[in-house]
């Protein structure tokens, strides 16, 4: 069975049931309800939703804060914990009736309406390397608690294995990165940033450098001073006539690369694609809205590539500013610098998508690898806390204005619908119009599952 064939779109084929499903079966069967009638067409209100809500986003962002945001300092204050866990900074309320936020998120509060808080994330990898693998993959790093760098037999990250499943039929990229690639110490690039074992034809158009910047340029759209079209045409011709059988394109160690050259030769001809990198058309007022900062600058051309229509963009918080959210140490200093930036650049991002009436198809996860311990240590930091940590969701199908899961009273472990990394995988496949149930193979042939978890209906 081929990558392709065994992935299935539309509503799902054989929904997953849970054990507890199969289990009524056996306290049914003599009232005539069978197997076969679980399986049957979704009967649930809940069922229905997800049908509807399949495949409603055209386009997913991952914003990933590398180092791991402190739950208690952003998304889920506890002004009750004892001195030693208690944030300093304070509570604030939102535009939605209940819901509370820190005080440094001002504008966000504000937005209240158009996303949804998860206060019930939880998993057991301690290390930003294989927590980042877990957060990019949906899938368990095989080496929890390393920081391992990327492997061919790494599971493709989520841009990646879209540009597998489903590919855009139009010009412009299927995965784009912007930010630095995600690195620990002079290591090499750690793993859950590449296709792994889809091969790298699938990789992402990486753009390294900061938007904001005069000499802001991006080479792999934009043909070397001197080259006309026609030239390009002769070059793709003569890289036709190098592999005139496909023998390469067959190989399963050159998978994908035939349908690599095929794009960037398309992308270097789309006008398209090169407006959509292009900020110099946006208005200073706007610009200034999302900040001059370097995550300001990339989430406005986040958007615009969005408009694009591409269907993933992963923006890496990763040395985008001075200061990273690896927060040992001076946690509150730090925060006070980077919060307000961030806070306005994402607000900003959220209400110019649905002013443009691209939020409702366009999902939003703004996500860490893991949050902080509710100890402040004697370094006035917060150290890796994976137990328990918040994200935001928006748009894409995600019913706004609403707060998922509950933590204690210290923000330490999950209290109600614990959700882990695979269930936001599933979710996020899911309204992307990928059945998460379903299997890609690896490149020994073997299936293996495109999510591991479940779809969180309540957030549809």
């Amino acid at each position: 069975m081929s990558n392709r064939s065994s992935q299935r779109t539309g509503p799902y084929l054989q929904p997953r049931v849970s054990r507890r499903r199969v289990l009524e079966v056996g306290s049914s069967a003599a009232f005539g309800l069978t197997l076969s009638d679980l399986l049957a067409a979704p009967t649930s209100a809940t069922s229905q939703t997800q049908v509807a809500r399949f495949g409603q986003a055209k386009s997913v962002v991952v914003i990933f804060l590398w180092g791991g945001p402190g739950q208690q300092d952003l998304w889920d204050p506890k002004p009750d914990a004892p001195s030693a866990v208690r944030s300093e900074f304070q509570p604030i309320s939102t535009s939605v009736s209940g819901t509370q936020i820190s005080e440094q998120l001002p504008k966000l509060a504000q937005q209240a309406e158009r996303y949804s808080i998860v206060r019930s994330m939880t998993h057991h990898d301690f290390e930003h390397g294989s927590a980042a693998y877990t957060a990019l993959t949906g899938h368990p790093h095989p080496l929890p608690g390393t920081n391992t760098t990327a492997r061919p037999d790494d599971f493709p990250t989520y841009g990646s294995l879209i540009s597998r499943l489903i590919p855009t039929r139009r010009p412009v990229p299927d995965f784009v990165v912007l930010g630095p690639v995600m690195h620990q110490g002079a290591r090499p690039p750690l793993a859950g940033q590449n296709a792994g074992f889809l091969g790298p034809g699938f990789d992402a158009l990486r753009v390294p450098d900061d938007p904001g910047e005069q000499s802001f340029r991006v080479d792999s759209v934009t043909l070397p001073d001197g080259v006309p079209q026609s030239r390009l045409a002769a070059r793709q011709s003569l890289l036709s006539s190098i592999d005139p059988t496909g023998r390469m394109s067959r190989n399963r160690h050159f998978t994908g690369v035939e349908d690599l050259y095929d794009r960037a030769f398309g992308l270097l001809r789309s006008s398209e694609t090169r407006r959509a990198f292009e900020l110099a058309g946006e208005s200073s007022s706007l610009r200034d809205a999302y900040t001059r900062t370097r995550f300001g600058q990339t989430l406005l051309m986040t958007r615009r590539l969005v408009e694009a229509d591409i269907p993933l963009i992963t923006v890496n918080w990763s040395k985008l500013n001075a200061d990273q959210w690896d927060t040992h140490a001076n946690n509150y200093p730090r925060l006070r610098k980077m919060l307000p930036p961030f806070d306005q650049a994402l607000a900003t991002f959220l209400q110019d998508l649905d002013t443009r009436g691209l939020l409702d198809s366009t999902l939003v996860l703004c996500l860490g690898e893991f949050g902080r311990t509710p100890i402040v240590n004697k370094s006035a930091g917060r150290d890796h806390w994976p137990d328990c940590y918040s994200l935001l969701m928006a748009g894409g199908g995600i019913v706004a204005g609403q707060t998922y899961g509950a933590s204690n009273r210290t923000a330490a472990y999950p209290i109600e619908n614990h959700v882990a990394p695979w269930d936001i995988a599933a979710t996020m496949f899911h309204l992307k119009g990928i059945d998460p149930y379903s299997h890609i193979n690896n490149r020994q042939g073997q299936p293996l599952p495109v999510s591991r978890g479940e779809v969180v209906s309540a957030l549809l």
